[in-house]
């Protein structure tokens, strides 16, 4: 090995047509469905050239994954413990490092750079809340908190692995879609 990390990206997909509820009062549920798989494919696309490993149990997700060469990771039931089983599968393949990426960002722009780094970087979304994508090495005791205020949670476990840290707001991987507000964004 050269000592150039090897990066893999993780993205964790639940469900197509069970997600997007807060869009419930202005997208069906075949919208939302639609919508969901239409964000996810930009973010599968954007990953380029890097290898993708999907966590997810839906089938639909799965068939979804599979037609785009991704790798396919059995989800363990919260997207914390999905995002450390992408990671743990990508490490098992060789990778090194890994970028996991949220499945809904409105319109994302390549981001094999974010994995350009040591240490752990963090694109937080436009509100400066949520965590949209973060880096970080494979062999770290990471413990990942996603939710409301992941975020400044993320910034304070980069510290506690004592692990350099880099944030970088970034307009288009800033921009995911959870309320109808968050839809302007979108060229439908």
């Amino acid at each position: 090995m050269d000592g150039h990390p090897i990066v893999a990206v993780v993205v964790p997909i639940r469900s197509f047509r069970l997600g997007k509820g807060r869009l419930a009062g202005v997208l069906s549920e075949a919208q939302r469905g639609e919508l969901s798989r239409l964000l996810a494919g930009r973010v599968l696309d954007a990953a380029a050239p890097l290898p993708v490993y999907v966590v997810s149990s839906d089938s639909d997700v799965r068939t979804f994954a599979a037609e785009r060469n991704a790798s396919i990771v059995e989800d363990p039931g919260s997207l914390n413990a999905a995002a450390l089983a992408g990671m743990q599968a990508a490490a098992a393949d060789g990778a090194t490092r890994v970028i996991i990426v949220h499945a809904d960002l409105a319109k994302p722009t390549p981001y094999a750079w974010v994995g350009d780094t040591d240490g752990v970087t963090i694109v937080p979304d436009r509100h400066g809340q949520g965590t949209n994508v973060m880096s970080l090495p494979v062999d770290t005791d990471f413990v990942f908190a996603y939710g409301d205020g992941s975020f400044a949670r993320h910034v304070d476990e980069a510290s506690r692995c004592d692990l350099t840290l880099r944030v970088v707001v970034d307009d288009a991987l800033g921009w995911d879609v959870d309320e109808p507000d968050d839809l302007r964004a979108l060229d439908l």
